[in-house]
């Protein structure tokens, strides 16, 4: 880390209250709440950047961090934190879920919302901070992945955990170049991670038939996103079901098949449309590319989404420099990821 501070340098009688402000400085404008005998309290606190993001680890005695009304509207947006729990047990609450994370787990935060992080015995951990829009189109769904533990025991979930890891013990001696790119790949990651924990938690029970059925149908349509053809009749006939069937099964859903797959191929083109700003390929055939046949419609459906044209998505990017992870979108795109 490049920047660390231990309560080791700190007076016992005014320790709390610079652990506290070390916190809110390093991390954001949180509540932080340390046990009785704070006199005693021991901590350390590490801090550093990568590109747009920013690297904390803390390793502290039992404490707990809070914010119990939302952040004021000119508070800087960079306040998503993927949590790395390395030691120690944490309960998280945040959006009506309470979770405990172990070691070896991820969590994901909202530090503008409501939430409670406490952490009952001491623990070390590993904090990426970095902007929703960081994530591209995978922001909306961040408040369904909020206040769940999320295991990294494999997967890309796997990868993230020590990519992160990694980056946040040794970003000090890399360049800045090699941070920047580190960033990028570590935002792309967190995304990922963001669509498979967002699509794994449905409104049905994980563990019924129907449940599996439809994770098996959202599995389908990912991987056949660019077939112009995927249709509901088709996925229907792939799952020896009816339409009318099918229909029932996404009663819950919050969505219709129809408007999952439409949704689906938007944000693979966001996503394609920021990655390959600075590449000599047309919107169209992007939108070709993941299964639109009308480039009319897909501007159309894309704007309903980001309120913004597909263009000025694209331009975002172009505009911003090559080895930075986050684009600056136009006001109208950033708005529909908030």
């Amino acid at each position: 880390m490049q920047d660390e501070v231990s309560t080791a340098s700190m007076p016992g009688p005014d320790r709390a209250r610079q652990w506290q402000h070390a916190v809110r400085r390093r991390l954001a404008p949180v509540e932080v709440t340390l046990p009785s005998g704070a006199a005693d309290f021991h901590g350390t606190l590490g801090s550093g950047d990568a590109g747009r993001l920013r690297l904390l680890s803390m390793r502290a005695a039992p404490l707990r961090l809070s914010r119990p009304a939302p952040s004021a509207p000119d508070e800087p947006e960079d306040r998503l934190v993927l949590l790395v729990q390395k030691e120690g047990t944490g309960a998280v609450r945040q959006d009506g879920r309470e979770t405990v994370v172990r070691a070896g787990q991820l969590a994901l935060l909202d530090l503008r919302r409501p939430f409670t992080l406490d952490q009952h015995t001491p623990f070390h951990l590993y904090a990426l901070r970095l902007p929703e829009r960081a994530l591209g189109p995978s922001a909306l769904h961040v408040p369904r992945v909020t206040g769940r533990a999320i295991a990294a025991g494999d997967g890309v979930a796997a990868l993230l955990r020590t990519l992160a890891t990694d980056v946040a013990c040794g970003a000090a001696a890399l360049a800045d170049h090699v941070r920047e790119r580190l960033a990028g790949h570590l935002a792309d990651l967190v995304a990922t991670v963001v669509d498979e924990q967002a699509r794994g938690h449905s409104a049905s029970a994980p563990d019924t038939p129907r449940a599996l059925l439809i994770t098996e149908i959202r599995t389908h349509i990912d991987a056949r996103l660019r077939d112009p053809a995927l249709s509901p009749a088709r996925v229907a006939d792939a799952h020896g079901i009816s339409l009318r069937y099918l229909h029932v099964l996404f009663e819950d859903e919050d969505t219709t098949v129809h408007r999952l797959i439409q949704q689906r191929r938007i944000e693979e083109c966001a996503r394609e449309l920021l990655r390959r700003a600075r590449v000599s390929r047309t919107i169209s055939a992007v939108a070709r590319g993941w299964g639109f046949q009308n480039a009319a419609h897909f501007s159309r459906a894309f704007k309903s989404v980001y309120g913004c044209s597909p263009s000025e998505w694209r331009d975002a990017g172009r505009n911003y420099a090559a080895t930075t992870a986050t684009p600056v979108l136009p006001r109208e795109c950033d708005a529909a990821l908030r």
